[in-house]
């Protein structure tokens, strides 16, 4: 939290995320300042925001009005649309489709979570079987209809699912992606019938082959839409109340952002709304600093949220998904799991410690929040242990309660286990952290990707207590947290441009591909995009990037291959280099290639960006490496059974060219960074600290994934 004077001519960019603990604002000006704050989210997200937005005025020296009318623009991470899904919470849905299709929502090209499982339930029904409707009609293959369209059936059906009190309708008919005018047919008589619902449209949702994933995908959209946009709309309406004026834009799970009128159409888009903005601001401090291969993982109060980062880019997935249902939009490759500060912890049937996935939230919280909760969690563990400071939670704001933990941990964990509170805090910590481990895992090795090679970027208000372990657990010898790492999410939501993805199915051998029908295809895609993207202010310049799916012959999963060439034309020479990349990626997803095997082009991609103007953080030039300015004193901490004095240090008074020695811990506001025993820290020209990991921790082998 950086306190500054006030300045009424100043202008300031806005970036606000919206968690399951905290929101987070950061407020960056026109000359490099950044200006961040947290606040406890709230059941109405828009209030948590609109509190924010006065707490961080505040800082400023300014009013909420003054800092929304020199506001320009601000950009939103939500997770409405999520934890609508999530907690299957949305419109009362319905689907209108191709006569005798209706279960293919169910049939779901027979995937099971777990095949071995004969217990498993099928997943909850956004859409009941009575909702789902068949109507005549039919398009063969290549687009042709050879059934026509039977507006009389289509009408029963709006008024028989408007008579069930749906608001919204997805509409899905076969072969669609190839000739949307069916789909399009059926939206018009639905506003005739019914004006007031949300319709979804899968050629608009997901014009591309495969009708599983196309139909879930759509149905999510309308499940989600109704409820995002009401929020975007009580947002827009408080925030232009208090006299604002700009823009207001929304992260997209490919990471980019958009406005709310297609955020709200698309609201699928916005399932990853949050994280993928953590994963922007990584790329933009991985260049910085120099590492452009990344290990990205945000520990906040509810999640860790963990991604990659190669060459400054993070991959794309078109298989996530989310609460059981696939969304194939194109989103950043993140996995999540239910471990963050309020994980709790529990002892199973078995006598067995967990960890997570439940979490205590903000409210009743941790119970060393005092809000009254009465369960243990990974924060009371981090308390008890001495990581943290309980005079010093988000820089003193907030006071934690050691003893509550404490009792919390004996209650529920110690006395059941027949262990003392320290020994039951270190084994929650343990566990948590072996849990952090896999999920790094999880995109690292399972990906092909050797976790060694990179750096990991820890943020979220828990991330750098625990990174000190992951890196050990898996031999990555550099770790890096961001001088604004409470608050990534809501730095990256500043940092991301604009962008709209557009797909087209264009099934062929890439051998025998029309490049002239491509072209003219990826011509149409851009012009699409372009009235999709609008922009306003905001956008300096656009950018096209253009990709093929491809696979070999006969396979089922395609892999995602950008096409380079310097013009608006693709050659054949830009093809005959994307087939040659494809090999490569494949071998290393795979770990297996041939040369000599037909490839196929399943569906073309494009992304147009919006850039906007890029910002730039200001930097301090180095100081001596001595930190004992920034000294405090020393705190009772347990890495291990027996207890030692660590040395601690004020991270606001730390500065660049400062290096530390572990073990210590540096408190800053809304994060506590542990170094461990053996590790070293420097802090650089951008407040970031760097610490090198040493490779020989007892008890982990050599190079150990």
């Amino acid at each position: 939290m950086n306190l500054q004077t006030r300045d009424e001519t100043q202008a300031w960019r806005l970036g606000i995320d919206v968690g399951g603990t905290f929101t987070d604002l950061v407020a960056l000006g026109d000359h490099g300042q950044l200006v961040s704050t947290k606040t406890p989210s709230t059941p109405d997200p828009s209030e948590g925001v609109m509190n924010g937005i006065a707490k961080l005025a505040g800082q400023l020296g300014l009013s909420r009005e003054q800092l929304l009318l020199q506001c320009p623009i601000i950009v939103h991470g939500t997770t409405v649309a999520t934890n609508t899904l999530l907690q299957y919470s949305g419109a009362k849905t319905g689907l209108i489709t191709t006569e005798g299709f209706r279960d293919e929502i169910e049939f779901r090209r027979a995937y099971k979570e777990s095949v071995f499982s004969p217990r498993l339930q099928p997943p909850h029904p956004i859409v009941p079987r009575h909702l789902r409707l068949g109507v005549p009609e039919r398009l063969d293959a290549s687009g042709k209809v050879i059934r026509t369209l039977d507006e009389e059936a289509v009408r029963q059906a709006v008024r028989q699912l408007v008579a069930e009190g749906v608001e919204a309708v997805a509409v899905c008919f076969l072969f669609s992606f190839l000739n949307p005018a069916h789909e399009l047919r059926v939206r018009e008589l639905i506003a005739e019938e019914a004006p007031q619902l949300f319709v979804s449209l899968s050629s608009e949702v997901l014009p591309q082959i495969r009708e599983f994933e196309r139909v879930s995908t759509t149905v999510v959209n309308a499940y989600t839409g109704p409820a995002l946009q009401r929020y975007l709309a009580r947002l827009s309406r408080s925030l232009n109340e208090e006299g604002f004026v700009g823009e207001l834009y929304v992260m997209q799970s490919n990471g980019g952002v958009q406005n709310i009128v297609q955020s709200g159409k698309l609201a699928a888009g916005c399932l990853l709304s949050g994280p993928a903005g953590g994963v922007t601001a990584a790329a933009y401090i991985g260049e910085r600093v120099g590492y452009k291969d990344l290990i990205v993982v945000d520990m906040g109060g509810t999640s860790y949220d963990v991604s990659v980062v190669e060459d400054l880019q993070s991959p794309l997935t078109t298989e996530s998904w989310i609460s059981r249902y696939r969304v194939a939009l194109p989103t950043m490759d993140i996995h999540t799991i239910g471990a963050g500060g309020g994980s709790i912890a529990w002892v199973d049937k078995g006598g067995l410690l967990q960890v997570g996935p439940r979490s205590a939230g903000s409210n009743p919280g941790p119970a060393c929040y005092g809000r009254g909760g009465t369960e243990p969690t990974v924060t009371d563990a981090n308390l008890l242990l001495g990581y943290l400071n309980p005079d010093h939670f988000l820089g003193g704001e907030m006071k934690l309660d050691r003893a509550a933990a404490e009792q919390a941990i004996a209650v529920h964990v110690a006395e059941p286990l027949g262990i003392t509170p320290i020994e039951a805090a270190l084994a929650i910590s343990e566990i948590v952290n072996n849990n952090l481990s896999n999920a790094i895992r999880f995109v690292t090795t399972q990906r092909g990707y050797d976790p060694r090679k990179f750096a990991l970027l820890a943020a979220g208000g828990a991330g750098a207590i625990h990174a000190g372990r992951q890196a050990e657990d898996l031999g990555i010898e550099t770790i890096i947290v961001p001088k604004f790492a409470p608050v990534l999410c809501a730095l990256g939501d500043v940092s991301a441009n604009l962008k709209v993805t557009e797909m087209r199915t264009r099934f062929e051998r890439a051998d025998q591909l029309d490049l002239e029908l491509v072209n003219a295809r990826f011509d149409e895609m851009e012009q699409a995009a372009k009235e999709k993207l609008g922009g306003g202010k905001a956008v300096r310049q656009l950018e096209s990037k253009r990709y093929v799916d491809m696979r070999y012959e006969g396979e089922v999963h395609e892999v995602t291959v950008p096409l380079r060439t310097r013009t608006k034309r693709i050659t054949a020479l830009n093809l005959e280099a994307a087939v040659s990349q494809f090999h490569e990626l494949h071998e290393r997803l795979f770990a297996h290639k041939d040369t000599a095997q037909h490839v196929e082009i399943l569906n073309l991609r494009l992304d147009l960006l919006g850039l906007r103007e890029r910002i730039a953080l200001n930097e301090e030039p180095f100081a001596e490496e001595d930190p004992s300015e920034a000294y405090t004193g020393t705190r009772t901490v347990h890495f291990e059974s027996a207890a030692e004095q660590v040395a601690i240090y004020d991270g606001d008074r730390l500065k660049p060219g400062n290096m530390i020695v572990g073990p210590a811990i540096i408190e800053q506001w809304g994060t506590t960074i542990i170094i461990y025993p053996g590790h070293e820290a420097l802090i650089d020209a951008l407040g970031n600290c760097t610490i090198e990991v040493r490779r020989d921790r007892p008890g982990r082998t050599e190079g150990s994934l």
